[in-house]
């Protein structure tokens, strides 16, 4: 199997550390109630009863997007 094309789940350290935001700034972003909601960022996966990742391709795609508007 081709490594390179595997589909790669971030947990939200690596999601903090890769996009430089503070995990309260994330779920404020992710909260469609919170004045700060952004619908653009990546939604996170389910990965079991208490755990969560987002797939490393969207936030890739989202920061590329992100610094073309900037």
């Amino acid at each position: 199997m081709n490594t390179s094309s595997a589909v790669r789940i971030l947990r939200l350290p690596a999601v903090i550390h890769k996009t430089g935001i503070s995990r309260a700034t994330i779920y404020d972003w992710l909260n469609p109630r919170s004045p700060r909601y952004d619908p653009t960022f990546p939604k996170k996966r389910k990965l079991g009863t208490q755990s969560v990742g987002w797939l490393e391709s969207e936030i890739d795609e989202w920061l590329l997007h992100r610094s073309l508007i900037n």
